[in-house]
């Protein structure tokens, strides 16, 4: 554990304050009002998304890489009085065997894990065949301008909130072997706008 995790776990919610008020926390909730059944979030943070997974999920498991991080996400998952399962792990190696799962979540999560490819398809290993990922994730923008300029600024994001705001992510997604069904183009509210291109969707795992 690093000082920097430390003050990041600290910090986080502050920093986004804002953007959930603005918009941000009403886009999860419409995200995850399709999430049912057997249902893995990675990367969940603080449990921002806790408060929105409906009666239709049957078992929550919530991962987490980040030691304090999995501290907060503990504390919010008592505080809510969750049944959720808390584990921590990394997206790129979930300790999960293939097909566990009917819907996996992703969201601002994509930008920050170290190997994004493998990543998804740890994500398409443990949904059943057929299942569905959620995703909310900020990109790179579809802009040539504006993606140069999130070329020019990417260091000053890492530096901050320690991901990259320039990955193509749907591409990504598709290339893991997912089947994007629903996707829109947004923004995230009350971010500079270098960070603001978003996605917003439903993918389909392999039948």
């Amino acid at each position: 554990m690093s000082l920097r995790d430390s003050l990041f776990a600290i910090t986080y919610d502050r920093q986004i304050a804002r953007a959930e008020e603005a918009g941000l926390r009403a886009m999860r909730k419409r995200l995850l009002a399709d999430a049912a059944g057997q249902v893995v979030e990675i990367g969940a943070g603080t449990g921002a998304n806790l408060p929105w997974y409906g009666p239709e999920v049957k078992s929550l498991t919530v991962t987490e890489p980040v030691q304090p991080m999995v501290r907060k996400l503990e504390r919010r998952v008592r505080e809510l009085g969750s049944d959720a399962t808390v584990l921590r792990a990394p997206a790129e190696d979930l300790p999960f065997e293939s097909g566990t799962f009917d819907v996996a979540v992703s969201t601002l999560v994509l930008c920050g894990v170290d190997d994004q490819p493998r990543a998804l398809r740890e994500l398409r290993r443990v949904l059943r065949p057929g299942g569905t990922l959620l995703f909310l994730e900020h990109v790179r923008s579809g802009d040539a301008k504006r993606a140069r300029q999130q070329d020019r600024l990417n260091w000053l994001n890492r530096l901050v909130v320690r991901c990259d705001c320039n990955r193509a992510t749907l591409d990504t997604i598709r290339q893991a072997g997912f089947t994007v069904t629903e996707v829109e183009n947004t923004a995230l509210p009350k971010a500079p706008p270098f960070v603001r291109p978003a996605i917003i969707g439903t993918a389909k795992a392999p039948a």
